[in-house]
């Protein structure tokens, strides 16, 4: 049986190599770019050519001179990488990867919902899709969402959305009333608290980092708050030596690869029963197979109108600006 799994191992290891083979391959004679984001898969993370968050991948395509964006991530991602590079093809390797987040957030009731509240100025949460954009005053990200808050002038009411972890995370660090859409990221929304106290007895002298769309019964107990990027640099300025990190464990590869000497707990879920962390099904969509597959065929390709993606552009591009 060892052999036999051996074998296993060996063959796959081959098929993975081949595949990165070919994927740079096809990147060198297609004149293309492949964008990971820090969710993904480690073997996805080692082969792109950018590693980030999505806004910040998005904004790195335009400084190329690449014909072809490949953004392995989910459906809102390649999007906003489309309305920022308008005359670049951009590809997605599953058309399937959506976001918990994003699918919670219907144009057609979040209109309904911004015309039950006039006169409000609109912020969205830029994981959103490119229609939620266009009702937009401004889109922040979770690093630059406070600044976004406090620009705007106090005699106006603001709607957020779509995340309300988020929205009330910004409504204590402003001290702003913000009117919430009731979305959330399942991904988020799963750390279950009694098992990150019992990792607190375990490890008294670990640290809690947090993402700012975990509920606030977890970011109540975190040493530092802040975006993927943010959390990150927390990690590798700090002198603490041990973190509890409550974000999607795929962070994890990244951070191990800035801080080697520090030890990394992913925090637990409440639902997942095949590891002690929280996993977004929807980024684990995307393999080095379906990478080949997207860039050998340059489909599922991601397409706007073109009306559509200039409105989308405006609230991005006032975000980008302030």
């Amino acid at each position: 049986m060892k052999l036999k799994n051996t074998q296993t191992q060996r063959k796959q290891e081959l098929r993975k190599n081949k595949l990165i083979e070919q994927i740079t391959h096809l990147k060198k004679k297609k004149n293309a770019i492949l964008l990971a984001h820090y969710y993904q898969a480690p073997e996805i993370q080692e082969i792109a050519d950018f590693v980030g968050d999505s806004l910040e991948l998005s904004k790195k395509a335009t400084d190329t001179n690449a014909d072809i964006i490949v953004f392995a991530g989910v459906y809102f991602m390649a999007e906003t990488a489309k309305i920022l590079n308008p005359d670049k093809m951009v590809l997605i390797p599953d058309a399937d990867a959506s976001c918990s987040l994003a699918e919670s957030c219907k144009p057609d009731e979040f209109r309904e919902f911004i015309n039950e509240h006039p006169n409000h100025k609109v912020v969205t949460y830029i994981n959103c899709d490119a229609t939620i954009k266009t009702m937009s005053d401004i889109v922040c990200t979770s690093s630059n969402a406070e600044k976004v808050i406090e620009s705007l002038p106090e005699e106006y009411p603001v709607i957020f959305g779509p995340d309300k972890n988020l929205g009330n995370y910004l409504a204590k660090k402003t001290g702003r009333n913000l009117v919430l859409w009731n979305g959330s990221c399942i991904v988020h929304e799963a750390f279950e608290l009694d098992k990150i106290i019992n990792l607190f007895k375990e490890h008294p002298d670990a640290r809690l980092i947090a993402h700012p769309e975990s509920p606030s019964h977890i970011l109540d107990l975190a040493t530092y708050t802040g975006s993927t990027s943010g959390m990150l640099n927390f990690v590798k300025e700090s002198s603490s030596k041990k973190f509890i990190v409550a974000t999607e464990v795929g962070i994890l590869h990244k951070m191990q690869q800035l801080v080697p000497n520090k030890i990394l707990i992913p925090a637990p879920s409440i639902e997942n029963n095949t590891c002690a962390c929280s996993e977004c099904a929807y980024m684990k969509l995307t393999t080095l197979e379906k990478i080949f597959l997207c860039l050998l065929n340059e489909t599922p390709e991601v397409t706007l109108n073109k009306s559509l993606a200039e409105k989308a552009f405006k609230p991005i591009e006032k975000m980008m600006n302030l």
